[in-house]
């Protein structure tokens, strides 16, 4: 039997199982979602999005490994005393309101198998509701969160959306490309998905940078999908089979994407952060220049 959505789109899964080799060699001892841009981490931008959407409940899919998230995100008491007691009232009142911001649950990925088994690994929290998945390694500047933008999308058509941004044909190859059939200047009605394809084989230049919102239908193709390279269930699998059988549609999303898992995206994120920054502006253009070849 298909699952039934039940009312709008209030709970999102973040999977942050991943073992972040490609920051190694501080990702042995520091999550990655808790590497800094400028003084927050990484994750911090990811739920800020989600709340400013509008999610009230929000799924960290993690491992055992990885408690610092679960923890920066809960209350210390004693620390916001401190703070208080040592006349910085702001600062305890901003770590306060991280914790209050939503309600974080904790499910466990007991295995690294993939993107698909790690949303799947949410079932029992997600239920038979819709849901969004963002993805931590993809920080979106947008005037409008881009996870409200595929909400909008969704509760307007009833079907599941993935958020894409438009590459150059050079580019396709890095991405997950969707094809399909345009229903307005920003949404298409998706008939293929092909993983990382040569330039002359992409179906489109729409790449799927980590934004999503679904069906809990979602959950049977996941369970469905057969392991692929590495023993690993891929989600894009698992969004193919959705595509064919309850329908799915990409929405070119108004922002930026930074890609926060790759050090000079992680570096052009903090670059971009820091020049909005009154207090750094001035300083970091001056610091840029002096390092600049004369």
């Amino acid at each position: 039997m298909k699952a039934k959505a039940i009312g709008k789109v209030s709970k999102a899964v973040i999977p942050v199982a991943g073992l972040g080799t490609r920051f190694l060699p501080v990702t042995k001892a520091v999550a990655k979602e808790m590497i800094p841009i400028i003084d927050k981490p990484m994750i911090h931008y990811i739920v800020e999005e989600a709340v400013a959407s509008g999610i009230e409940d929000i799924v960290l899919v993690t491992s055992r490994h990885k408690n610092e998230i679960q923890r920066y995100f809960d209350y210390n008491a004693e620390l916001e005393d401190r703070l208080m007691n040592s006349g910085k009232a702001d600062l305890a009142a901003g770590l306060k309101a991280i914790a209050e911001s939503c309600n974080i649950i904790c499910a466990y990925q007991k295995e690294p198998a993939g993107l698909g088994h790690a949303v799947g690994c949410a079932r029992p929290v997600i239920g038979d509701h819709p849901f969004a998945v963002l993805l931590g390694d993809d920080l979106i500047d947008a005037p409008v969160p881009c996870t409200r933008q595929l909400m909008d999308v969704f509760e307007e058509r009833g079907t599941s959306v993935v958020g894409v941004m438009e590459v150059p044909l050079a580019d396709v190859s890095k991405y997950g490309i969707v094809g399909g059939t345009s229903l307005d200047e920003r949404t298409l009605k998706i008939d293929r998905m092909v993983e990382k394809p040569k330039p002359d084989e992409a179906p489109s230049r729409f790449a799927i940078p980590g934004r999503y919102v679904v069906d809990p239908a979602i959950f049977r193709h996941i369970s469905e999908t057969r392991p692929g390279k590495g023993g690993e269930i891929q989600f894009t699998d698992a969004l193919a089979a959705l595509a064919q059988d309850e329908g799915l549609l990409s929405y070119r999303f108004d922002g930026n994407r930074y890609d926060t898992g790759d050090r000079l995206g992680y570096l052009e994120a903090t670059l971009v952060f820091g020049l909005r920054r009154p207090e750094l502006r001035d300083g970091l253009i001056r610091l840029m220049k002096s390092h600049l070849p004369s």
